[in-house]
């Protein structure tokens, strides 16, 4: 009879394992139901420095073809970044985040630079704190005299399923450092 009892239990419990076991790896798909969608504006410096002791950005291959000695971006350069966010352009201004990804420099000719990057611009200060924005884009930097546009791609926190668009503006460049302050104003569309 204990046997006959364990038996019972033991097909019972195999029947239970089988009812549960998936047979796909996706589920129904089903309205979202999202809460209405919000649009955020932040505006804030990025300071991408190349030069010094302690640069923020840093070079991290290059290809030897077409690498100019007297170009600190050459075409092909690849940098990684771990730029300070701040309320102004000022390098002691307050730091609100940090912007970091990496760039690779892709024009040959320095009269239309241009990079290509991916960034996670991250707040650690305000409401957004713990936040981030993430880009991925082409980032035409000679077009100095107006402002330029890259798109939000994602975001972290509060801005979970964020899209839309960064304008950046020079504030200052050093063409012989790599040097430069970026006037960066998100249009950020989110849910949270």
């Amino acid at each position: 009879m204990k046997s006959r009892i364990i038996t019972i239990f033991a097909l019972c419990l195999s029947v239970a394992v089988m009812a549960h076991r998936k047979e796909s790896y996706y589920s129904k798909t089903q309205p979202a139901n999202l809460k209405e969608e919000k649009v955020t504006r932040v505006g804030f410096y990025l300071h991408d420095i190349l030069s010094g002791k302690n640069p923020t950005a840093v070079r991290i291959a290059h290809d030897n073809l077409t690498r100019d000695a007297n170009s600190p971006v050459g075409f092909g350069s690849l940098f990684v970044i771990d730029d300070p966010l701040t309320l102004g352009p000022e390098i002691h201004s307050k730091e609100i985040g940090n912007g970091r990804g990496m760039y690779v420099s892709a024009s040959k000719e320095i009269s239309k630079f241009t990079i290509v990057m991916y960034a996670d611009l991250a707040f650690t200060t305000g409401k957004f704190n713990g936040s981030s924005i993430s880009i991925f884009s082409r980032n035409p930097v000679a077009e100095e005299a107006g402002e330029r546009e890259i798109a939000i791609v994602g975001g972290r926190g509060k801005f979970r399923m964020a899209r839309g668009f960064v304008k950046i503006k020079t504030h200052h460049i050093d063409m012989k450092t790599g040097d430069a302050i970026l006037r960066y104003d998100a249009t950020v569309y989110h849910y949270y």
